[in-house]
């Protein structure tokens, strides 16, 4: 089975989706592969950062604080990630996150790697807009080589091609989650809705045998029935 997850590094919803699918995989029996692809959702903000209530008045959305962001805290610290900051921290644009977080992947570590820079931001408000930000948090990591791929902008297409992909699909924010090409879960699910998708997804290729009849006229190891 493969599972496609479409998040940004500055979506609290999505660090609780990444926890979540954690959740989920290790309760589901069998092996799952899981790819991380790249959506950015404030592509525009300054490197300088702005802090999330600056964003709301930028956008002037009453009660989102106390409606959308301190809930989605709650249900975090619930789940066991403590602390998780959706209110108090800023946020900034995050395309040099993605590049090397496709490079990790690149390297077999996405998962690791991705679950780290949630942690990080949500966890200890850790800001990720800059070069250097991304860079030094690279090599905590030792993502060898990031240096270069960075500067480069190796992964930068890459990057564009997960965000076109993620609008073809018909995805209208983050998180995004599509199961083997059949099942789109847009937004951040529970983990029992989501095992129920995945299971759905793998009885969809591994169909149970309905056995009709019984076994006369079938030869077994120690004898035939007639």
């Amino acid at each position: 089975m493969k599972i496609e997850f479409w998040s940004d590094v500055v979506c609290p919803y999505c660090g609780l989706m990444d926890n979540r699918l954690q959740v989920a995989l290790a309760r589901f029996p069998h092996a799952v592969e899981v790819v991380h692809r790249s959506i950015q959702l404030h592509p525009d903000l300054p490197r300088t950062g702005v802090t999330q209530r600056e964003l709301l008045r930028m956008h002037g959305v009453p009660g989102v604080e106390q409606q959308v962001l301190e809930p989605i805290e709650a249900a975090a610290h619930a789940e066991g990630l403590t602390p998780y900051r959706a209110v108090d921290r800023t946020l900034g644009p995050t395309d040099y996150a993605h590049e090397l977080l496709a490079y990790a992947s690149s390297l077999g570590r996405g998962n690791e790697v991705w679950t780290a820079i949630y942690r990080a931001h949500f966890g200890e408000a850790r800001e990720f807009w800059t070069l250097e930000q991304v860079l030094e948090f690279a090599d905590e990591l030792g993502l060898d080589g990031a240096d270069e791929v960075l500067r480069s902008r190796r992964y930068q297409a890459q990057v564009a091609a997960d965000q076109r992909e993620a609008e073809r699909l018909g995805a209208q924010g983050a998180p995004f989650v599509v199961i083997d090409n059949k099942y789109a879960i847009p937004g951040a699910v529970g983990v029992e809705q989501l095992l129920e998708v995945m299971e759905r997804a793998w009885a969809d290729t591994h169909p149970v045998l309905e056995v009709v009849g019984g076994v006369d006229g079938a030869c077994g190891p120690d004898s035939c029935a007639v």
